[in-house]
């Protein structure tokens, strides 16, 4: 989710979208998303005749394959603009069991998902793998599918637009963040009225439809699971076996989400607070859960009003941020997260093995400089409802700030949606969901996506069924590796059978 928690890393990974990247072969394939198409009766061939496949340049993956689909800008205007959707294969191990295709993207919003199936499929069972072809596809305007960007020269900072208030900051928060929302309009206005989850799922059904397929089978973690759910909702007769990996709750999209999540962050922030006190002679930042605080938070102020020089780089307050979001989204990150912020305070160069913020896709040409920021922003902004009047910024930054010391100044504070363009769409509510039953998998202490979003999502989809695990981690399956969750998990892609109950690892 936001600082790009995407599926199938650890969050420390996770939080900046790092993933292999690659180039697609300039196919294209025109599908409605009304229409389906029986599958190909030949061994092998699944898909219309008309949608080409070719190599994958970047990806070490030979057996990787990539095409393009094109779908409507509108949805609503079908014979209007067109966009390109980059969409990649990696065939089922055994035709012969062959069921379907199990879709896949990235997290974010604004994650790429071409290049998962290759990073999954070693992960998955091999009972899986034999029956589905693993489809991954960058969603509208991300990298590969119509890029966009909002006119700024780098990433932000784990691809997300933040700014922590601090006393008499808001009125320049709010000059900036209306700066960049006239910029990204300025640079994409076309696109941004058209940037939202449910025209990403309509996507999706041109994806099914040019594949040949009736149904579809769908694999989405953090935000992708989000997505999932929204496709279920409005092309439930399309729905196969989903498996949603904490989603957030979609209905509380996006301000009343980031709000409600705030305390996730303070105790996700305790947990590794006395996690490294435990471990002072270690680290080095304090006996107490109080002083490790103290301690990591005195760093990143300091980095804000003047950046930390070490190893050549000057850390800012943001990356620090950031980096301590990937401490607190994952407890196999805690000891790389400590080790850092201890370098940092005994002024020796950190090891990070990962950057903080997203890296440009490695041959593929044309994508903007932030255009992993610009789609995050625009998916949420787009999503909204987001308020309107300053206003209503400054009163909840003085609650949640308040309330919550350490995020409350970020979760809170303004935003560019406060000036975005109206868009062209209506969100898509759970409570009209009629699809089979989903399988829901979550940890019972993520932080990224906290559990009451996990439960709200299988309680509104008739049928589901959640299966936990008590971890401080995010999107656990499969890369986890709880043999009971990832257990549920296989035995449902592969039988198509839920668990009579929900189920506790």
């Amino acid at each position: 989710m936001t600082h790009r928690a995407g599926a199938w890393r650890i969050a420390a990974i996770a939080a900046t979208t790092v993933a292999s990247m690659m180039a697609v072969a300039p196919a294209t394939a025109k599908a409605q998303s009304a229409a389906a198409f029986a599958p190909q009766p030949h061994p092998g061939e699944h898909t219309r005749p008309d949608l080409r496949w070719g190599d994958c340049a970047g990806v070490d993956d030979p057996a990787l394959r990539c095409a393009e689909v094109t779908v409507p800008l509108d949805h609503r205007r079908p014979r209007g603009r067109t966009i390109t959707i980059a969409i990649s294969r990696l065939p089922a191990t055994d035709p012969a069991r062959r069921r379907g295709v199990l879709l896949t993207t990235g997290g974010g919003p604004g994650g790429p998902g071409v290049p998962l199936p290759s990073s999954l499929a070693p992960m998955l069972s091999p009972d899986v793998r034999a029956r589905y072809d693993l489809i991954g596809f960058d969603m509208r305007f991300v990298e590969r599918s119509t890029p966009i960007g909002c006119g700024q020269a780098v990433e932000e900072t784990g691809g997300y637009w933040v700014r922590t208030a601090t006393p008499g900051s808001f009125p320049a928060d709010t000059a900036e963040a209306r700066a960049y929302a006239r910029d990204c309009v300025r640079a994409a206005g076309w696109a941004l009225p058209h940037a939202t989850t449910a025209n990403a799922a309509r996507d999706m059904d041109v994806i099914r439809a040019a594949l040949g397929e009736e149904k579809i089978s769908y694999l989405g973690g953090s935000y992708a699971g989000m997505l999932g759910a929204t496709y279920s909702t409005l092309f439930p007769g399309r729905v196969d076996r989903f498996v949603l990996d904490s989603p957030p709750y979609g209905d509380t999209a996006w301000r009343p989400y980031e709000l409600a999540r705030t305390p996730a962050f303070e105790a996700g922030t305790a947990a590794f607070a006395a996690w490294t006190a435990e471990r002072d002679a270690e680290y080095g930042l304090g006996a107490t859960a109080r002083e490790v605080t103290d301690a990591v938070s005195g760093l990143i102020r300091r980095a804000a009003t003047s950046p930390i020089a070490s190893g050549g780089h000057a850390w800012t307050g943001g990356e620090l941020g950031s980096l301590l979001v990937a401490g607190i989204y994952d407890e196999r990150s805690f000891g790389l997260v400590a080790a850092a912020f201890a370098d940092l305070a005994a002024g020796r160069e950190p090891f990070v093995p990962f950057p903080l913020r997203p890296l440009p896709p490695a041959g593929v040409p044309g994508v903007p400089a932030d255009n992993h920021t610009a789609t995050n922003m625009a998916y949420r902004c787009g999503d909204g409802p987001w308020p309107r009047d300053p206003r209503d910024y400054l009163r909840d930054l003085a609650t949640y700030s308040a309330r919550y010391p350490l995020f409350g100044p970020a979760n809170a504070n303004i935003t560019p949606c406060a000036f975005w363009p109206r868009v062209k769409d209506e969100p898509v509510r759970l409570s009209a969901n009629r699809a089979p039953g989903v399988l829901v998998t979550a940890a019972l202490r993520d932080v990224a996506v906290p559990i009451a979003n996990s439960r709200a999502v299988a309680a509104r989809i008739p049928g589901s069924r959640l299966v936990t695990i008590d971890a401080h981690t995010h999107a656990p399956y499969p890369s986890f590796g709880d043999p009971c969750l990832n257990g549920a998990v296989d035995d449902f892609l592969t039988t198509g059978t839920l668990p009579p109950a929900d189920v506790a690892c």
